[in-house]
């Protein structure tokens, strides 16, 4: 198994053999309707004019992610003193999309489109691994995320994650694919002085096969513009991991200025 997919399986908590069948079964959803066209109106194609927007907003969406690819850590290749996975693709629990149980705790949660009120235009996935994971179950891992919004949208994601940030404290549950996840708390840590502003908290979450076992993992969040860069650490051991590495943010930072994205 992989860095990215040891990282699926932590954050699902499902054992390799389901694992398998959920990965399967994401494979090969579709939209269920057996045709291209929309299931609105009896299946009626989109109209001319949607047609052109959708276009439009496909263009603009390609263009945005061919800056935030110039901008993100190379797939394969190394970050600061780390391994970034070669694998491009978001997350699973993105594209399953997890959920909180209270809305204002979402951003906690996910960033994705759909999850919180404003969707991004363009995001790029890259894993990076901090441990090497054959040296026993302590590896880390971060998913590293940039993500382009309209007029305001990065500053409203970030106001809705300090909101979750104070609301959300006492801890929350976290709907999963066949389980529930419960958050125990919620810390804000040191963040980074970089960007626009920049939030980063301390998570400490109920192991979903054993609630008597709780993780921790860490997010931190910079904005800069209307670009998020977000940063999720993850890891294998009960012990506290440690915050998301400075030299990492530092060097994401450094080749998102660096590309003018």
């Amino acid at each position: 198994m992989d860095g990215t997919a040891a990282a699926v399986r932590r954050r699902i908590g499902l054992p390799a053999a389901a694992l398998a069948l959920v990965l399967a079964a994401t494979a090969c959803g579709g939209d269920g309707g057996g045709g291209g066209g929309s299931r609105e109106a009896g299946g009626a194609g989109p109209s001319p004019s949607s047609a052109a927007e959708e276009a439009d907003g496909s263009a603009a969406s390609e263009a945005g992610r061919e800056r935030l690819e110039a901008a993100a850590f190379e797939a394969g290749g190394t970050a600061a003193s780390y391994q970034v996975s070669p694998d491009t693709e978001e997350p699973l629990w993105d594209l399953m999309e997890y959920r909180a149980d209270r809305a204002e705790c979402q951003p906690l949660v996910s960033l994705a489109a759909g999850a919180v009120d404003d969707d991004p235009v363009a995001e790029v996935h890259r894993d990076v691994e901090l441990d090497d994971l054959g040296e026993g179950p302590t590896g880390r891992s971060v998913a590293v995320q940039l993500r382009s919004y309209g007029p305001g949208g990065a500053a409203r994601v970030l106001s809705a994650l300090r909101r979750a940030g104070t609301e959300c404290a006492g801890g929350f549950t976290e709907e999963r694919v066949l389980a529930k996840a419960v958050y125990r708390s919620v810390e804000p840590v040191g963040a980074p002085e970089v960007g626009d502003e920049a939030v980063a908290y301390r998570l400490r979450i109920g192991d979903v096969k054993d609630e008597e076992l709780v993780l921790t993992e860490y997010l931190t969040v910079v904005r800069s513009g209307s670009t998020t860069l977000s940063f999720r650490l993850e890891a294998l051991s009960l012990d506290d991991p440690g915050p998301v590495p400075d030299d990492l943010v530092l060097a994401q930072w450094k080749a998102f200025e660096e590309a003018g994205a």
